[in-house]
């Protein structure tokens, strides 16, 4: 399976965040999954990546091109794209299923971006947001309003298992 995982690539981060992107890419790793990911050497985007390569599974970056100078070198794969919204297109036809791990604006647009496309092209996947600390609660209850409004034409827009800790993420990902 290919996981596409979407967060942060800054640095100095809580440690809880570190935590889960350490345990993601345990997990994808060791089940012998692919990691698809912004494929920079930075933040949780590394880790998530090392753990991952560590544990014996493929990884595979999707760096735009302005930004080739910062790609990792633990990927297996680099593609390389013309810029944001090219990788997120890339990530997103690619991808079997999409983890959400903290992050900032970049994120939040990489999820959005991939539950919208998904509600276009009638092709649900699984989505995993990893909620620690809370990092995305505000975000959840604006999707879950807007689900509950008029302005949504469909069931299951924005639907996403929701995992509050690393046991939480690690039982959503045995679910895939």
């Amino acid at each position: 399976m290919k996981i596409a995982v979407y967060c942060a690539s800054a640095s100095d981060l809580p440690q809880e965040f570190i935590n889960v992107a350490k345990a993601a890419g345990e997990w994808i790793g060791a089940s012998g999954h692919t990691l698809i990911y912004g494929g920079v050497n930075a933040g949780l985007m590394h880790v998530v990546a090392e753990e991952t390569h560590r544990n014996g599974g493929k990884v595979v970056g999707v760096v735009p091109e302005r930004f080739k100078h910062r790609a990792d070198p633990i990927a297996d794969v680099t593609i390389l794209s013309q810029d944001l919204s090219d990788r997120k297109a890339i990530m997103i036809a690619t991808a079997d299923a999409f983890l959400v791990l903290p992050g900032g604006i970049g994120t939040i647009d990489e999820w959005l971006s991939t539950v919208s496309q998904m509600k276009v092209d009638g092709n649900a996947k699984p989505v995993i947001v990893a909620n620690v600390n809370g990092i995305f609660s505000p975000t959840l209850a604006q999707i879950e309003l807007t689900r509950q409004g008029i302005l949504v034409g469909g069931g299951n827009v924005g639907d996403c298992a929701v995992a509050e800790d690393e046991e939480q993420l690690i039982n959503e990902l045995n679910k895939l």
